[in-house]
């Protein structure tokens, strides 16, 4: 399945940082806990139909999923752009209970539709060249593919006007990200045969504004507010999306 690479600098490197035990702390706490709760719960309900899949995690090396994958024995291999991103996932790897492989996520060394699912939380908004890498994830991809992105319709728009004030909060380890808005992601997976979207939007107030107050009871009944009365669905982000391959992938 693997098709060897030589080591070199790849053009995309971001997951570096996300898989970074500095970046791990902003996923600490009750907080932190909560948000990765809701990532997981939307995510398994999405995996639901395919069980014991055998799934590739670009960029996976934060191990935000790793745990809850394993537990429900996918069969899963974590890809990331250096061999440093393996740490966060290391006991999962020596206990072969994950597979771990240094990648280009701009070249995959993978045949066409080698994984039936390909999944990358993290990333996307991350990259120069996120369309090649979009490419790249569904001509692996043998049923769907599941992302997560920050949507143009929500507060995240108003980021870069923002972004010194959230970097003070947060601290380095948040950084600048390009939102997206459904359609333009749609048109890209399109490209690729890839539709049937279904989306999750995970949180209508600002992430950084749940960690600022650092009470998960409070954010979570603020939530609960703003989906219950449509919010969420409209204009909540970062937003997690399915999508499902249409058509036979073409030969390479």
């Amino acid at each position: 399945m693997l098709r060897m690479v030589e080591a070199e600098t790849f053009l995309e490197t971001a997951d570096i940082e996300t898989s970074s035990d500095e970046y791990a702390r902003r996923f600490q706490g009750d907080v932190g806990k909560w948000f990765l709760s809701i990532q997981e719960e939307a995510t398994l309900r999405m995996l639901a139909p395919y069980p014991g899949a055998t799934i590739l995690d670009l960029g996976g090396g934060h191990g935000q999923l790793t745990k809850a994958l394993v537990q429900r024995q996918f069969d899963v291999t974590v890809a990331g752009s250096s061999e440093a991103c393996k740490a966060r996932i290391h006991s999962f790897v020596e206990r072969d209970l994950a597979k771990f492989d240094v990648v280009d996520f701009l070249n995959l060394p993978y045949n066409d539709r080698s994984f039936g699912v390909v999944i990358s939380y993290r990333l996307l908004p991350h990259l120069k060249y996120w369309r090649q890498f979009v490419a790249e994830m569904t001509r692996v991809a043998e049923k769907c593919v599941i992302i997560d992105y920050p949507n143009k319709r929500s507060i995240n728009y108003f980021g870069p006007q923002f972004f010194k004030l959230k970097r003070q909060l947060e601290g380095n380890s948040t950084r600048q990200f390009t939102c997206f808005t459904e359609k333009e992601l749609l048109d890209e997976f399109r490209l690729q045969h890839f539709g049937s979207p279904e989306q999750y939007a995970e949180f209508f107030l600002p992430m950084v504004l749940h960690r600022t107050m650092k009470m998960a009871g409070v954010s979570n009944v603020l939530e609960r507010s703003s989906r219950m009365l449509g919010l969420t669905a409209r204009f909540g982000s970062p937003r997690i999306m399915k999508l499902i391959r249409q058509q036979p992938a073409r030969s390479r």
